[in-house]
């Protein structure tokens, strides 16, 4: 996965292709059924997206051709990112109509809709198109510019069946093939595009959307170090920040590329070639620096308690970094551009630093005999919990049936345990098999692990039933031994005679039942 940048399942298909191995397939009708409709969609795909690029080099492709020639795309461009035209209200629904496909499959591409005249009409229409392709180079959905004055500027494709634009990246499939030291994160289909004409290849887009955790983690795989290059206006300096927060969080060295005189990336090489737009790229400031003059154009440094405030978010930003030699570096820097003293700043991060020490030092006093207690419990937890779900990915329906009504998701304490054991419950309910659970989890690395760890610990257990019944049985033990301690504590604390006559005949039952228990 690491080597080759690629998930868990690709890995797998990668492993078993080296060895000639062929991989089970699923059974499931259901599943079945998904798979092949995201086959005809990403043939669909393919097919409008080469439908529209044909389109851009004909004679009624005037206009777009036009704009193409203004905004310096040359062909190998064009071709790289499959860039075309679209025209007519149907025409894309008639060529596909031609190539043998059904009207439900064209609707599951979104590239046509119906109207309530049950008349099929192209989504896209006199507009300049942006195939958008995942890591594989399969079209995934599009992206439609208007080439007049006309609203809205930008349509895209709708989530659907083969696309979620918040788990995707625009041109990473072509940015992949050159060097990826370091990627530059922009805004917009034409910032991409623009940049890569120029020589600048390292470069993709977000799609319409603040970038989400899983873009990060898209990214990280690629690269450690990210600049982001968002529009200068206010929005995108909010969609800046909330970016290098997630990026920063999942371990990425990200920097923010700060612009003058142009409004977003494709506007500045234009105007001033990528030379200058390199030198933007190597002069990228921290997210440190970035967050301080976010906070200074918010604030007047003239005004004494303006002044006051700029010093205690500055001071709170500051002592948030780890590295002591990073944060003296900030700390000169801040002194000397904003002439606020060094000791002065120092004494606040001194401040805050010990109050949040002795907060933490109050908070684990009181917590140090209940954490004693579930460090020693957690380990048995955990492995009852692994122990159960193991079970039910071994021993499938069977185990199912004799759990479902007796251990529930909330029976579980560790949390990665309780997503597993929640989509196993799912998938049963729905009368579905489990073979491809490890699909659900495709994003979440620990969770695959887990899972992968039990099939291969647990793949020769033969007797299920007597595993199922110890398994139940530990439940059954924690739950009564819980409503024992429960009914002494009303004992204890109840003073009237006839509660608690009935209280000790409840624990009797209790008792008897945990010895029958074996």
């Amino acid at each position: 996965m690491k080597i080759e940048n690629i998930g868990f399942k690709e890995a797998i298909e990668i492993l078993a292709e080296k060895a000639g191995i062929t991989l089970p397939t699923l059974n499931n009708q259901e599943d079945n059924l998904r798979q092949k409709n995201k086959e005809k969609v990403y043939e669909i795909n393919s097919l409008a997206a080469n439908f529209y690029h044909e389109n851009l080099y004909k004679p009624t492709a005037k206009v777009a051709q036009e704009y193409v020639k203004k905004r310096k795309l040359g062909n190998s461009t064009l071709k790289n990112f499959l860039i075309g035209y679209s025209e007519g209200i149907n025409k894309l629904y008639f060529f596909l109509k031609e190539k043998g496909f059904t009207d439900e499959e064209i609707l599951l591409s979104s590239l046509v809709y119906k109207t309530k005249n049950n008349k099929f009409i192209d989504r896209f229409n006199n507009r300049l198109i942006f195939p958008i392709q995942d890591v594989k180079n399969r079209v995934i959905a599009f992206g439609g510019r208007v080439l007049d004055n006309s609203l809205p500027k930008y349509i895209n494709s709708p989530e659907n069946i083969v696309y979620s634009k918040g788990r995707n990246l625009f041109g990473l499939n072509v940015a992949k093939k050159n060097s990826m030291e370091k990627i530059i994160m922009v805004e917009g289909y034409m910032d991409a595009i623009s940049l890569h004409q120029r020589g600048i290849s390292n470069v993709v887009a977000s799609l319409g959307t603040a970038l989400t955790e899983a873009q990060g983690r898209l990214l990280r795989k690629y690269s450690k170090k990210i600049i982001i290059s968002y529009d200068s206006d206010s929005a995108g300096q909010a969609a800046t920040l909330r970016g290098l927060e997630i990026l920063n969080n999942l371990g990425c060295d990200v920097r923010i590329l700060q612009m003058e005189g142009a409004k977003d990336p494709d506007e500045y090489v234009i105007k001033y070639g990528n030379v200058k737009f390199n030198e933007l790229v190597d002069r990228a400031i921290s997210l440190v620096e970035f967050k301080i003059k976010m906070l200074k154009n918010n604030l007047n440094t003239d005004n004494v308690n303006d002044k006051i405030k700029f010093l205690n978010e500055i001071a709170k930003i500051i002592s948030t970094v780890d590295n002591k030699i990073e944060q003296e570096i900030y700390i000169d820097k801040i002194s000397t551009e904003y002439k606020i003293s060094k000791e002065a700043i120092y004494a606040q991060i001194n401040k805050l630093n010990y109050a949040n020490k002795s907060t933490q030092i109050l908070k684990q006093n009181t917590a140090r005999i209940t954490v004693k207690k579930e460090e020693m419990n957690t380990s048995e937890i955990i492995k009852r919990e692994q122990a159960l779900i193991s079970l039910l990915i071994n021993g499938k329906k069977e185990v199912y049936e004799q759990v479902k009504d007796k251990i529930t998701e909330q029976d579980l304490k560790n949390e990665e345990n309780k997503i597993i054991l929640k989509k196993i419950y799912e998938e049963f309910e729905k009368g579905n098999n489990i073979d491809n659970i490890l699909d659900s989890f495709s994003d979440n690395e620990e969770v695959l692990s887990l899972i992968s760890k039990l099939m291969i610990e647990d793949n020769e257990l033969k007797d299920y039933e007597k595993a199922t019944k110890n398994v139940l049985n530990a439940y059954e033990r924690e739950k009564l031994l819980n409503k024992k301690k429960e009914i002494i504590d009303k004992i204890n604390n109840s003073k009237e005679q006839k509660e608690i006559l009935l209280l000790e005949k409840e624990l009797q039952e209790v008792i008897i039942k945990l010895v029958k228990i074996k």
